[in-house]
């Protein structure tokens, strides 16, 4: 039976290439679209929690992670924050998104800072050029945007519909990948004196379950946000996200099963003399259409497992061009494999059904 079924395959070689290839590219859609959302969503989350803050405050009413809000916080608050016990920094910073040509978005995230505040707790080092002069027209880049974008120091990025210099590059990535000084963003925008976000790194011993309390109790006007729930945050912050990628894996699974469909169908249609000499040797009517299922999921095995390598070559690609990130988590993989196997079940299902009712005489003298 399996060796009926790989000569099915291999006596139209070309049909079943084409047909691979056309499940693989509605699986390369589907793994590598919710991989590059997901992933672009926690690698920014990620990058918001590697700035040695375990708690972020925010003033209350604050929705998502954009950087749209207006600021709302008092500089001053770090100052008050630093004195809780349990809290061994604190540092005042301004978020803002920009509009970006050069992003696929069409937006990018600026931090606004005061470099040693923010170096104190987040351990950022300058390791090519200078810091930012405060107030002026100058921000410092990380490492990974300075190699994507290939810029050089001396550079300009356009902010604020103006030229902002390079004068640095810093290590490691934290928040937004551009900082500017903090007074520069605060005059912009007209909120001198004003911040977005307080960052609270706490003292050895204590925990956020023991500091986050008090901190609300003392600043009942502030959102309290834990490091570790930013990538959740962020998730809610985009709600139709997942309604859309149900919607597409959902139309690429339908896209799949008709190729399998067509192709099947095709198939049968061919092989309608061979199943007529089939059933005159006496194979059965379950038999027949057995080989057919087979057959139809084979192809969608071989299609989900060459569309996940060129996920995984696309992937490869992507970052060698861009920070962007696609993740490829072991839930989406078997969500595609069952996908993909039923879709394959599904459309081979008529002309399997089609085959083993086929009349073996009428078989016999189709020409």
């Amino acid at each position: 039976m399996d060796n009926l079924v790989f000569s099915n395959m291999m006596h139209r070689p070309a049909r079943t290439v084409v047909s691979v290839l056309g499940i693989a590219v509605g699986v390369l859609l589907i793994v590598f679209t919710v991989g590059l959302a997901n992933g672009s969503i926690r690698e920014q989350a990620s990058r918001e929690a590697n700035v040695g803050a375990a708690l972020f405050m925010r003033a209350s009413g604050s929705i998502g992670m954009s950087g749209s809000e207006s600021f709302r916080l008092p500089q001053s608050l770090a100052s008050d924050v630093a004195t809780i016990e349990g809290v061994a920094n604190a540092v005042a910073i301004g978020q803002n998104s920009v509009d970006a040509t050069d992003n696929n978005t069409g937006k990018r995230l600026i931090d606004g800072i005061k470099f040693e505040e923010y170096s104190s707790i987040s351990s950022i080092q300058i390791v090519e050029g200078r810091v930012f002069t405060a107030g002026s027209d100058e921000v410092i880049i990380d490492t990974a945007f300075q190699r994507q974008k290939k810029f050089a120091i001396g550079q300009t990025i356009p902010i604020y519909e103006r030229p902002f210099t390079i004068v640095g590059v810093y290590e490691p990535a934290g928040g937004a990948r551009p900082k500017m000084s903090l007074e520069t963003m605060q005059k912009q925008l007209g909120s001198e004196g004003k911040v977005s976000s307080v960052l609270v790194a706490l003292s050895p011993g204590f925990s956020v379950e023991q500091v986050g309390p008090e901190l609300k109790r003392r600043f009942p006007e502030t959102q309290i946000i834990r490091t570790e729930d930013l990538e959740e945050l962020y998730m809610a912050a985009i709600p139709a996200l997942n309604v859309f990628l149900n919607v597409f894996i959902g139309i690429a699974a339908f896209v799949s099963a008709l190729v399998i469909l067509l192709t099947m169908y095709t198939t049968v249609t061919e092989r309608t003399r061979q199943i007529g000499i089939m059933k005159s040797l006496g194979m059965s009517n379950a038999s027949i259409g057995w080989t057919i299922t087979q057959e139809a999921l084979l192809l969608s095995f071989l299609g989900i497992i060459v569309g996940i390598v060129l996920t995984i070559i696309a992937r490869y690609a992507l970052n060698l061009v861009t920070t962007l990130e696609v993740e490829i988590s072991p839930f989406v993989l078997a969500v595609v494999f069952i996908v993909g196997l039923v879709g394959g079940a599904l459309g081979g299902l008529y002309p399997a059904l089609r085959a083993a009712r086929l009349d073996a005489v009428e078989a016999l003298s189709y020409e």
